[in-house]
C-alpha cells in the first residue's frame, strides 16, 4: 500500500446525489452534465454519481425481460460509455456513473463504470446483484489506479454490506473507496432497521422541510449509514466517497445523504439537503499511512483465516434475499 506521512499527494473529488428519472437516460445525463460542470468549475478531479442513475433503478424490477433488453447497452463501447468517455475527456476529470449493462451472451449487469480523462474506462459489475432475476451478479473485484496517482477501488451498494468485499478490495491496494449506493428509505424485515417514507412527507418537503429532514437525518437515512459505512473506511484505511438516489425511486423515498469520509471513518463533507446536491472534500494522502484499519491489516494473520473461505451452507444468491437488509 502506498503512503507515508510525508505523502504529499492530495486529490479534490465530488460526491452527487441526484433523483433519476426511470429509463429517462437523456434527462438523467443533463443532471450528470450539469453536475460535472459544476464541480469542473470547483476543480474537483474525480466525481461520482449513483448506482444505476443513468437508467433509474427500483423501476427495473418490474421490467419484462424485453424491456430490460430494450434499455440495457453495452459498456465501454456503448451509447452511454461513449458520453461519459466524452464528458471526462472535455472536463479533464475522471466519472463515475452507474447503468443496466447488456452482456455479450444476452445477460444483463448492473454496471459501474469509470471514465478517465485520458481515454481508459474500467467497468466494475455488481457482485450482489437483485434488481432482477435477469440480472446476473459479478464475479470480479476491480481496482484500478487514476490519472492523479491514486488507486480506486469500486463496489456497489449491497456489495460494502458484505465486510470481506471491502477488506478484499483494501487488500488489493485500494486508497479510496467508489461507493454508489440506491439505498435508505428501504423495505426491510428487521423492525429496527431503516423502513419506507411516506410519499406525502416527500411531496410536502418545500412546505414542510422538518419532516422529510427528521426522514433523511434519522433511522431511515444517515442513522442506517452511520451503523456501518464510517467502519468501512476505518477498518479498512480507507478513504470512502458515499453517493446516493435522492427522492422517488418507484414506490420507495432514497434518503441521499451523499458524504466522502477520510481513512479514521470521519466525515470530511455531507449533505443533508432533500433533493439533487453534491459535496466536495480534498482528500489528503498523509492520512493513509498510519491509520488505524493499514495498522490493522498489517497485524494480519492470514493463515488463520481459511474458514472463511469455506461455504457454511447458509450461503444465498443475493436475489433470493430479496432485498433483506
Amino acid at each position: 500500500m502506498k503512503g507515508d506521512l510525508d505523502d504529499k499527494r492530495t486529490l479534490r473529488v465530488a460526491s452527487v446525489q441526484f433523483e433519476s428519472l426511470p429509463g429517462d437516460k437523456d434527462a438523467n445525463f443533463r443532471k450528470i452534465e450539469s453536475f460535472i460542470e459544476y464541480a469542473a468549475q470547483r476543480n474537483a478531479r474525480l466525481i461520482i454519481f449513483p448506482e444505476c442513475c443513468i437508467t433509474g433503478y427500483w423501476f427495473i424490477r418490474n421490467l419484462s425481460v424485453e424491456a430490460l433488453a430494450q434499455m440495457a447497452e453495452p459498456v465501454l463501447d456503448g451509447p452511454s460509455s461513449r458520453r461519459l468517455i466524452e464528458l471526462a475527456k472535455r472536463f479533464g476529470m475522471t466519472i463515475g456513473a452507474g447503468l443496466v449493462e447488456a452482456g455479450p451472451a444476452g445477460e444483463f449487469y448492473n454496471t459501474y463504470v469509470v471514465a478517465m480523462p485520458d481515454g481508459i474506462t474500467r467497468r466494475h459489475r455488481k457482485l450482489h446483484a437483485f434488481e432482477h432475476l435477469s440480472i446476473h451478479s459479478g464475479s470480479e473485484f476491480t481496482v484500478f489506479d487514476l490519472p492523479d496517482g491514486f488507486r480506486v477501488g469500486v463496489l456497489i451498494c449491497y456489495d460494502c454490506n458484505i465486510i470481506e468485499n471491502v477488506r478484499l478490495t483494501a487488500l488489493q491496494g485500494a486508497e479510496i473507496l467508489i461507493a454508489p449506493h440506491q439505498t435508505g428509505g428501504c423495505r426491510s424485515r428487521n423492525p429496527h432497521l431503516m423502513g419506507v417514507i411516506d410519499r406525502r412527507i416527500w411531496d410536502e418537503r418545500h412546505t414542510n422541510p422538518g419532516a422529510i429532514e427528521r426522514e433523511l437525518r434519522g433511522e431511515k437515512g444517515r442513522g442506517w449509514l452511520m451503523r456501518w459505512l464510517p467502519s468501512r473506511a476505518h477498518d479498512n484505511g480507507l478513504f470512502l466517497i458515499f453517493s446516493n438516489g435522492v427522492g422517488v425511486d418507484d414506490d420507495e423515498i432514497r434518503t441521499g445523504n451523499a458524504m466522502v469520509l477520510d481513512p479514521y471513518g470521519r466525515i470530511l463533507a455531507e449533505t443533508g439537503k432533500a433533493g439533487d446536491d453534491m459535496v466536495i472534500a480534498d482528500l489528503d494522502a498523509s492520512l493513509l499511512a498510519d491509520s488505524s484499519g493499514r495498522r490493522w491489516i498489517r497485524a494480519r494473520r492470514p493463515q488463520l483465516y481459511m474458514p472463511l473461505t469455506v461455504p457454511t451452507g447458509l450461503e444465498c444468491d443475493t436475489r433470493t434475499l430479496k432485498f433483506e437488509q
